[in-house]
């Protein structure tokens, strides 16, 4: 019997590849011949050397990385990358740059002055409610580090192009956007995701870490809290969060091999957001919330007139296994996340239900 599905749209826990769910399914009980599941192996085993390797290798080809970059996997989540980037890469009497562009990047420079650090916030996006992405930025020249948030989940607005810092390291928060296109690392210093949005499930942050942030990382830290005991153990200083990484290696298997790597994923991410972007602009019954210039490829947020009109269009779409268009409780409205796993077929018969419903209802 196949089992139901629906389409998901969640913002995270988000979509997974049906592929990457299958086998996860068909493994589950005798992973690799061990005779035990993926969940009981041994972190110190050979089993979980191979996954925990190849999850690491994937992400530096799929990225393009070079030998100064290590990936590293901890827990935690990202909101727990907040604090970790400042106490690790910023010594008494040095300031960065932060760049506010909503909630989250607001978050990691509120945990960086909870430290004491020195923050100066280069530019923000919040006189127009963080509709748009900041441009011609003056960043500080003696700044340690520039931090920004390259998709913002709640408001829908990305980068369409990273700023040019002058040589100062990028630190990103790449949590909904990560393996969803190309882009140059050289310019990051530290890129940080939570894996549940774009590439696995809940339980574990990816950072990649270069060289010369390493060398930064005092040695008084807490061990857990410090970028070098990742670095150092291949992130198995503790038991790590086993299933977790391995599903992150299925789904950049799956974007390898069977997508065909990020270039091919840009173009079907692309043919996505063009079909429910150029849909919303034709209509006045749905209005797109962020400015077309630095609207998201990840989290399409859009409202309808009223929000009477909106709490009945997420109850007939989760009615038509349409499920995940809630917006964030904090703004309201609606959200279509359109992570990789999203289907352009979902995102087309999401659309076909958007023209029904404004019949019915406009």
């Amino acid at each position: 019997m196949k089992e139901k599905r629906i389409y998901n749209f969640n913002a995270g826990p988000a979509a997974l590849p049906l592929p990457v769910l299958e086998e996860i399914r068909d493994s589950f009980l005798n992973f690799a011949g061990s005779g035990m599941s993926i969940v009981e192996i041994s972190h110190r085993s050979k089993w979980f050397d191979d996954v925990i390797n190849d999850a690491a290798a994937r992400t530096k080809r799929l990225l393009n990385l070079d030998e100064r970059y290590h990936v590293l996997f901890i827990q935690g989540g990202a909101s727990l990358q907040f604090c970790m980037v400042p106490m690790n890469l910023l010594k008494d009497g040095e300031s960065a740059d932060y760049v506010n562009t909503g909630t989250w990047s607001a978050k990691a420079a509120k945990e960086a002055k909870i430290l004491g650090k020195s923050v100066k916030v280069a530019a923000s996006s919040e006189d127009k409610n963080f509709s748009y992405i900041p441009k011609n930025i003056s960043f500080s020249s003696d700044a340690v580090y520039v931090h920004i948030t390259s998709n913002n989940t709640i408001k829908g607005t990305q980068w369409a192009e990273f700023p040019d810092t002058k040589g100062i390291p990028l630190i990103s928060d790449m949590s909904s956007d990560i393996m969803s296109r190309r882009f140059d690392a050289k310019p990051f210093g530290l890129i940080y995701a939570g894996a549940q949005k774009n590439i696995g499930p809940a339980g574990v942050c990816m950072v990649i870490i270069r060289d010369d942030m390493l060398k930064r990382v005092p040695a008084t830290l807490p061990s857990m809290l410090k970028y070098t005991t990742f670095s150092e153990s291949n992130s198995l200083y503790n038991t790590p969060p086993c299933f977790s990484v391995y599903t992150i290696r299925l789904v950049l298997k799956w974007l390898e091999e069977t997508v065909g790597g990020l270039d091919k994923m840009e173009e079907i991410n692309r043919k996505k957001g063009a079909a429910i972007y150029s849909f919303i602009d034709s209509t006045e019954f749905y209005r797109g919330t962020a400015e077309p210039g630095s609207r998201s490829l990840m989290n399409v947020t859009f409202r309808l007139p009223d929000e009477e009109l909106e709490k009945k269009f997420i109850k007939e779409a989760a009615e038509n296994n349409l499920g995940g268009l809630k917006g964030h409780r904090s703004v309201g409205g609606c959200r279509a996340s359109v992570y990789n796993a999203t289907t352009l077929e979902g995102v087309e018969t999401l659309v076909d239900f958007m023209k029904t419903f404004e019949k019915k209802n406009g």
